[in-house]
């Protein structure tokens, strides 16, 4: 393993050095860098597997939240183009905590485990705001021993300081109580 992660022994987690962690203000910078631009149809594909899970699962009457949304939120976009219900938490760009507070249906979290300083703290919120029945969709990519760590884009990125292996996974499924866990490439659903 690179010398700036270590592998954490509980959970198989894969986690960035503390001394190589970013201010706050510099990973703000560089998510202004990221063009994610809604009206974009290769970026509206490859959060497909989100969307269409959303639209499959659920319905106009359920409530979701789209937690990490940043600056603007493609899949708030297409699920509002569906009439859909989904309000948008980002810690730096949309940091209402009121809707923290608040059960839903649903919550997206597309691209943003990754980012998570805290995974288990992160998790355990994101379950509790999760009504019964309720699902959480997340998006990432699962590191395995195919991969060159070291050459890895996943790694490369500044602002990703904990990554998974499926290990991780099922240790979350398992640790704070979800019913289920389905892994479908880089679509993670865990079912409350």
């Amino acid at each position: 393993m690179h010398q700036d992660y270590l592998i954490c022994e509980t959970c198989s987690g894969i986690v960035k050095d503390e001394s190589r962690l970013l201010s706050a203000e510099d990973e703000k910078n560089r998510y202004l860098k990221h063009e994610n631009d809604v009206n974009d149809l290769g970026y509206q594909n490859f959060t497909a597997p989100i969307t269409h899970a959303v639209l499959r699962d659920f319905n106009k009457d359920n409530i979701g939240l789209d937690f990490g949304a940043g600056p603007s939120s493609v899949i708030s976009k297409i699920l509002r183009d569906h009439n859909y219900t989904i309000l948008e938490y980002d810690p730096f760009f949309q940091p209402d905590k009121n809707l923290l507070n608040q059960k839903y249906d649903y919550i997206v979290c597309c691209e943003v485990m990754e980012h998570f300083y805290k995974p288990a703290e992160e998790f355990s919120l994101l379950k509790s705001r999760l009504k019964p029945n309720g699902k959480l969709y997340c998006m990432t990519h699962l590191y395995d021993s195919t991969i060159n760590f070291e050459k890895w884009y996943y790694r490369n990125d500044a602002t990703h300081v904990f990554i998974y292996q499926a290990d991780t996974i099922q240790f979350i499924h398992k640790e704070l109580g979800f019913s289920n866990v389905e892994i479908d490439k880089r679509l993670i659903t865990f079912s409350a």
